[in-house]
């Protein structure tokens, strides 16, 4: 490592230190000691010999509804699949609201990635699916769900390039590239679209943002960065995670076999991709200032919320609007499960969007 890189780390480092996060000083020692196989057996996997896993359904699948449904009275929003990237096989799980806005009223296009720590589910899993419809419906808005790629068949950063896919895909569509889809080229608005993700969809949605400031996306512009209790991590333990280490949704050694699948091979936990408090291993520090506006929502429940707020505080200290709702309780994925937390997500995701300029 070059005199600049230990520079930029020890800045980072003092930074870190000025902004009073909490960091134990010791690791894996404080760790219960549990098998490799209660960690399978908890996610439903089993690994294969070469590398893949399988992965047992607990969560069911549902397919798109492209069409009004006459039997239904609890439909609220369309969804067709469209194909984002043959190569990869990826897509993109596209809605918008049954009720159409009034005539030419154009509505945000957000850009979403689900939840599943890199590992497990899809754009086509019920409780992202029934997400993604309440809020096409209630913004309104046209979703734009993407099936990435999963580890650990496909480590990161595969789950950002196919991010960086979708904007791109939204690119295309607002310049007419091969043609728009008629859903977006009447709907969408491409002065506003937002990168939203839940879990592992919100780090993938932060990594997407900056990768996106490096590229000219005109005409579409996007405005704000939506992370609901993003998945980062890190070799020390913060305090939350030493507390909620045998947490019922996302325990620490679940976690570190899921970051094991996910990185880089030989990486560990400080990996960028992982840590967001190294990010200066890879990206240019003086660029996230101008990352867009930024609404971070964390649960006092869930391990992960030391991060989240240690991550508010340094895109705080770098210049970045941050919007942070941290609320007391809850737990990890709480709004997939408890319908009263889900619409207070909902409706702060809403304010957020509408007062975004």
């Amino acid at each position: 490592m070059g005199m600049a890189m230990y520079s930029s780390v020890l800045i980072l480092f003092l930074c870190f230190c000025q902004l009073g996060h909490k960091i134990t000083a010791s690791d894996e020692q404080k760790t219960p000691s549990h098998t490799l196989q209660e960690a399978y057996d908890f996610l439903g996997i089993k690994p294969n010999p070469d590398g893949s896993l399988t992965r047992e359904i607990r969560i069911p699948m549902v397919n798109a509804t492209p069409n009004v449904e006459p039997s239904s009275t609890t439909q609220i929003a369309l969804s067709k699949d469209i194909p984002l990237n043959p190569f990869t096989k990826t897509f993109i799980r596209l809605y918008k609201p049954l009720n159409n806005p009034k005539k030419n009223r154009k509505i945000p296009l957000i850009i979403y990635l689900h939840g599943g720590d890199f590992v497990l589910f899809s754009a086509k899993t019920v409780v992202f699916h029934e997400f993604c419809n309440q809020i096409s419906a209630q913004f309104p808005a046209v979703v734009a769900s993407v099936e990435y790629r999963l580890a650990p068949e496909h480590r990161l950063p595969a789950a950002y390039d196919d991010a960086m896919d979708a904007i791109m895909w939204a690119r295309s569509q607002a310049v007419c590239v091969n043609g728009s889809d008629a859903w977006i080229k009447t709907l969408a608005d491409f002065s506003h679209v937002f990168l939203l993700g839940s879990s592992a969809g919100g780090n993938a949605a932060y990594h997407a943002a900056l990768r996106a400031l490096d590229l000219n996306l005109s005409p579409i512009k996007i405005r704000g960065l939506i992370m609901n209790q993003p998945y980062f991590g890190g070799v020390h333990r913060t305090e939350s995670e030493i507390k909620l280490s045998e947490d019922a949704y996302i325990p620490l050694y679940v976690n570190d076999l899921l970051w094991t699948f996910s990185l880089p091979k030989n990486a560990n936990r400080d990996h960028e991709f992982c840590n967001p408090l190294m990010i200066g291993r890879s990206y240019d520090l003086g660029k996230i200032k101008r990352l867009p506006r930024v609404m971070m929502k964390g649960d006092g429940g869930d391990p992960l919320v030391d991060r989240e707020k240690m991550l508010v505080k340094f895109l705080k200290a770098k210049g970045v609007e941050v919007v942070s709702i941290f609320k007391e309780g809850g737990h990890h994925g709480i709004e997939l499960s408890n319908t009263t937390a889900a619409q207070e997500l909902y409706d702060a995701m809403k304010d957020f969007i509408l007062s975004t300029r």
